[in-house]
């Protein structure tokens, strides 16, 4: 493998990055740059990434063996199946295909080749209009996006200013994306632009002096080969 092919592979092992500092890397296709989080294999690869599509570019058709699921953070993202804009949370399950395209230039967070290959749904919901729930815990406010028992939980979560959650152990690890405000915990403080990778067992409490909006993944790590 060449030396970027293998990118935080090891996931027993707690990643935190700063995204908004890291160089953007270009891609094969003219116009699309990417800030690579975690990845192992070359241009077919298990894949977390930051892509960023210039003003009026596109990627060629391609189909999505293992699925990919992407947050709109800014812009629109377009294919042949519709337009979305930022905010926007799309699943293409195994077996897709698509031409990725935008008018306006756009930068998703992109998970790629990490879906059960009986996975059969496409969903796509604007987080920008859907209705956020009251968490169990005060403070605490949820947007459900997608919900595999055993496997997999994605949500956007909201934390209320002054909002302090009790420790608990991340018992098959979680992802975390920071979208709006500050997010603290044991280890340190994190803004807008962080991408927080903890593996099983890691364990921590959530919090926020100011407010915090971010997009969570739960209960889909596994130690890699």
């Amino acid at each position: 493998m060449m030396a970027n092919d293998r990118v935080n592979a090891d996931f027993t092992q707690r990643v935190v990055i700063s995204t908004e500092t890291m160089p953007w890397i270009p891609s094969p296709q003219a116009g699309v740059e990417r800030r690579m989080l975690d990845r192992i294999g070359g241009e077919i690869a298990r894949a977390t990434s930051l892509v960023r599509y210039a003003p009026a570019s596109s990627f060629p058709a391609h189909e999505h063996s293992l699925g990919e699921e992407f947050l709109v953070l800014s812009g629109v993202f377009s294919d042949e199946h519709g337009d979305y804009p930022v905010g926007t949370y799309v699943r293409n399950p195994p077996l897709s295909r698509h031409t990725p395209r935008t008018g306006p230039g756009c930068t998703i967070l992109v998970k790629l080749r990490q879906m059960d290959p009986g996975e059969t749904d496409r969903v796509v919901i604007n987080t920008a209009s859907a209705m956020w729930k009251e968490g169990e815990r005060a403070g605490v406010a949820t947007l459900p996006l997608c919900a595999i028992p055993g496997r997999e939980t994605v949500m956007l979560e909201r934390l209320r200013p002054g909002t302090m959650l009790e420790e608990v152990d991340c018992r098959a690890g979680e992802e975390i994306f920071m979208l709006e405000g500050e997010l603290q915990d044991g280890h340190g403080q994190y803004g807008k632009g962080t991408w927080i990778r903890n593996p099983p067992m890691f364990r921590r409490a959530l919090g926020s002096t100011h407010g915090a909006t971010y997009w969570l993944k739960r209960d889909h790590l596994r130690p890699m080969p």
